[in-house]
């Protein structure tokens, strides 16, 4: 190599790759000119850069060194990449673990890239919240806790072949003057320095770091010379980091155009004094050309031994060595985009997100949210960024309600009917650099909501810790969580532990005053409630799980149902849940989450059920109890001697169904004046639909008809009969109705708040789903009312229908069955007593029903795909619904359609099997 070669070798000039063409092509030249060793990107995107860097590569004798600022992620400097948490979120994560694995992951898209050297970790330990600079970008103030994430983050993405420079030495943590702009002063005694700031080195050079970056910083106990940068100071590089801490490999100066060094040496001196203090890259000086002749000419003057110059070379060289530039290949152009924004990625963030969330104050025990049936919850929102993620997320647990107010005195007032609010702090997470305190308005606000005690104030920061110094001495504040940013995933995992479906983990990484040392986090607890995630966080493939889609689609097309909610969770998390069509065929509104679906004879499984099982519990039932027994009037007939057990199986003889409104109508098949009033009044209080109202001593002739019945000859027949018996009984012998029973027991305990019986006393009519247009006995659509005629003649609650609900709630008591009557914190049956009725009591008789449950077929054809465990249960519904769970896979399974619309005949959907082999195409998607 020439002189000039080597001098080259010494230098990383910048290059954006959204620069115009006259200034990459400068760049050119001073590769062939120059002999650059290597290039630091900035700003643009992954292709034009991933084009530049194989055209410069191309046309440079000795292969470039490629370097960036990549601290959270090719994202700190390009578009259309990835973007990690900040390292003060990192900071609050006790598994290291995870940032290991993210260092991984950013060392892998340098990689990919053609990136050789990530100009990170950034180990300054920040303990002066005032740091313009750093903030944000330091793993926090605690030396044990930054040196063990930076020496996780340095392990990572060496496994990942890139090159990691750690930064800024010897410590740019405990400043408030930006080294861009003026020369920061580090005033501590070296005592200080060497148990502070310098400690994250000694660690990080036992790791084996590739790379130091030394800061343009004044420190004054270890270079006596007034003003003199660290980058610039032999004491501090030659003397501190190499011999004292034994350092040997590369050292580069920070950005040499910085005022912090050139104020000092000058734009062309810069570089030389660098070179001499023992740095061995020279990154971005400010006069690219003089420094390259200062340096020349001081070795042609002999200032610069050849010796000297080698030792640094060779370093780079090396580097480049290790880099794989001895045998480079261009950059792939094909699938760089995907490579970049990989999946893996996705659910790292996630991860990372659902470690590093910290509970700081839990008064009372408030979070995670307990007793839903209780509470009446408000969210305020407060910040410049938008929390609507947050408020989504939240509202997937209970109703939650945002509330405003122009002036303070009208947001307490319309806050007086909640008992619980939660304040949302929302700041930008476009860069670790943006604002993030409160305003002094936000500030008295706070204070003022903190002095109502009529309601728990939670108050949840997405912004960096130190937006809390200015609220965590109020006392009133309930409950603090600090979640660090605003991303959409932070959003909705802070929902997940408000509400307890994840646990608090995070530890603070600074100090929030003396009450709230680094370190500090309440370790929360998980309720059993739902998460959220995507399919491979639960070992399931989206790609394969697409074919959901395609099937449900197809259903719509062929004109099976209308439109459909479909659901999939998965070891506790949701992560298929999807929308398809309209409400009806002529519909303008689409099929959303808030919809609401006549579930038919889930009815049966999700509120009849529950209320026999802890009656069971308590002793009021038993599955040998007859219906004579529960029905005294019953001892006389043939019924007397079914028991709970066969009846609940299906093995009770018991009919099929009975079509109690036939009887009602009259000769021209219409509602007949003997049984119906066009209004209520004395008598006919029972509400079939609109316009139409059935006599109340109706009842009895129901029950009495029941009593007639004579037993079938088949042993198996599946039968509504029984839920009729059930809520007779059940009503009696509890005295309240079945609906309230439902409800008050389980539905506002599992934040099951969209579902109910007669739903049009609790939501608005657009949001239910029409079940039929009805020419045979009410003569109109069919739209918030039962569509069972059995049940309609009940006034809409009956045992085995009448129940609306939507996918999501649905799931939510299927995950209480599967978590063995566990969920929000709440044991409401027994596992003894699930397992009991899930169990198939005569099998051997061919009947594959369990106690109420429905279960896998015996044969080849049945209510399944057949690829369900013998523990799996679940129902169908008449009007196109179907839900299963299984506890060997852990899956909850939701498909709710109105197939009876516009009319019941269409049979389509159950001819089709469409929702049994949605059902395979969900086992199908399990990985492995």
């Amino acid at each position: 190599m020439s002189l000039e070669e080597k001098i080259g070798q010494l230098f990383m000039v910048l290059v954006a790759s959204d620069q115009n063409k006259e200034s990459t092509d400068r760049i050119k030249d001073l590769i062939r000119e120059e002999h650059l060793g290597g290039l630091i990107f900035s700003t643009g995107g992954p292709v034009r850069q991933a084009k530049l860097t194989n055209e410069y590569q191309s046309i440079s004798r000795i292969p470039l060194l490629i370097g960036m600022d990549a601290e959270w992620g090719l994202a700190m400097r390009l578009d259309s990449t990835f973007a990690y948490p900040w390292n003060m979120t990192l900071g609050a994560i006790r598994d290291s673990s995870v940032i290991e694995k993210i260092g991984f992951r950013i060392g892998t898209h340098a990689k990919r890239l053609g990136v050789h050297i990530n100009f990170a970790p950034d180990v300054d330990i920040n303990i002066n919240p005032r740091n313009p600079i750093i903030g944000n970008r330091s793993f926090g103030e605690e030396r044990q806790n930054v040196a063990q994430k930076g020496a996780a983050f340095v392990r990572g993405m060496s496994r990942a072949g890139v090159l990691t420079s750690a930064k800024h030495f010897p410590g740019h943590g405990d400043t408030e003057v930006d080294s861009h702009k003026d020369l920061p002063v580090i005033p501590f005694e070296k005592e200080r320095l060497d148990s502070i700031e310098i400690h994250p080195y000694k660690r990080l050079i036992k790791e084996g770091v590739s790379g130091v970056m030394v800061a343009h910083l004044n420190v004054t106990a270890l270079e006596l010379e007034e003003k003199r940068p660290s980058s610039l100071s032999k004491n501090i590089i030659s003397q501190t980091l190499k011999q004292e801490l034994g350092f040997q490999g590369l050292v580069l100066t920070d950005a040499l155009n910085m005022k912090g060094v050139t104020n000092f040496a000058g734009e062309d001196n810069a570089a030389l004094q660098a070179f001499l203090a023992g740095n061995d890259i020279l990154l971005m000086p400010a006069n690219l050309m003089g420094a390259r002749a200062a340096l020349l000419k001081a070795y042609r003057e002999g200032l610069i031994t050849e010796s000297r110059l080698s030792a640094s070379v060779r370093k780079i060289l090396m580097a480049k060595y290790k880099s794989g530039l001895h045998a480079y290949q261009p950059i792939p152009l094909e699938g760089l985009n995907d490579d970049l924004n990989a999946l893996e990625d996705t659910l790292l963030y996630e991860e990372a997100f659902e470690h590093a969330i910290t509970l700081v104050r839990n008064n009372v025990d408030l979070l995670p949210v307990k007793n839903l049936e209780n509470k009446k919850i408000a969210y305020v929102a407060m910040g410049d960024d938008s929390g609507e993620s947050f408020l989504s997320a939240l509202k997937r647990y209970t109703e939650v309600t945002p509330v405003e107010g122009k002036d303070i005195g009208t947001l307490k007032k319309n806050l007086e009917p909640y008992n619980v609010v939660i304040v949302g702090f929302h700041k930008s997470n476009e860069s670790p650099w943006k604002p993030f305190k409160f305003t002094e308005k936000e500030l008295y606000w706070l204070a003022e909501l903190g002095r109502q005690r009529s309601f728990n104030l939670v108050l949840s920061v997405f912004a960096r810790p130190y937006a809390l110094l200015d609220v965590v001495s109020y006392d009133d504040l309930d409950a603090l969580v600090l979640s660090y940013q605003n991303s959409e995933i932070a959003q909705e995992k802070t929902a997940e532990i408000i509400f307890g479906a994840i646990p608090a983990r995070g530890k603070l990484p600074v100090s929030l005053g003396s009450g709230h040392p680094a370190g500090t986090g309440i370790l929360g607890k998980s309720l059993g409630r739902l998460g959220f995630s995507i399919p491979e966080r639960v070992g399931m493939d989206r790609k394969t799980l697409a074919r959901v889609d395609t099937l449900v689609q197809n259903g719509i097309d062929s004109m099976m149902f209308p439109g459909a909610q479909v659901l999939v969770a998965r070891k506790g998390k949701v992560i298929y849940e999807k929308n398809f069509g309209k409400p009806t065929y002529d519909s303008a509104d689409s099929i959303t989450s808030e919809h609401l679906y006549d579930l038919a004879s889930l009815t049966k499984i999700l509120a009849t059920l529950p209320i026999v099982m802890s009656m069971e519990e308590q002793g009021k039932i038993s599955l040998n109890d007859t219906f004579g027994k529960l029905i005294p009037a019953y001892d006389t007939t043939k019924l007397k001697d079914v028991t709970v057990l066969k009846a609940l199986s299906h093995y009770g003889r018991l009919p099929s169904w009975i079509a109690f409104y036939l009887a009602t109508l009259d000769k021209n098949r219409k509602p007949s004046p003997e049984f119906y009033r066009a209004r209520p009044g004395p008598g006919y209080s029972i509400k079939v639909t609109d316009n139409l109202y059935l006599s109340d001593a109706y009842q009895d002739s129901i029950y009495n008809r029941i009593g007639r019945q004579s037993l079938k000859s088949n042993r198996y027949r599946y039968s509504d009969v029984a839920y009729y018996v059930m809520k007779k009984y059940i009503e009696q012998t509890l005295g309240e109705t079945l609906d309230q029973l439902a409800t008050e027991e389980f539905y506002k305990p599992l934040g099951a708040d969209n579902t109910r019986f007669k739903p049009l006393e609790y939501f608005d009519k657009a949001r239910i789903v029409p079940s039929e247009i009805d020419n045979y006995y009410r003569y109109q659509t069919v739209q918030g009312y039962v569509h069972d005629m059995g049940a309609a003649m009940q006034g809409g609650v009956g045992g085995h229908a009448g129940l609306f609900s939507n996918a999501r709630d649905v799931a939510k008591i299927m995950q209480m069955y599967l978590q063995g009557g566990y969920y929000g914190g709440d044991r409401l049956l027994l596992s003894r007593t699930i397992e009991k009725f899930n169990r198939c009591y005569f099998c051997k008789e061919d009947v594959r029903r369990g106690v109420g449950f429905d279960k896998p077929q015996l044969e080849e054809h049945g209510p399944t795909c057949g690829c369900v465990s013998r523990k799996s249960f679940g129902h169908s519904g008449f009007t196109g619904t179907y839900t299963w769970a299984d506890p060997d896979e852990e899956i909850v399974y939701v498909f709710l359609s109105n197939r009876t619309y516009p009319s019941s005949s269409n049979n389509l959907l159950i001819k089709s099997e469409l929702r049994t082999r949605i059902q395979q195409a969900i086992y199908d998607s399990i990985i492995n």
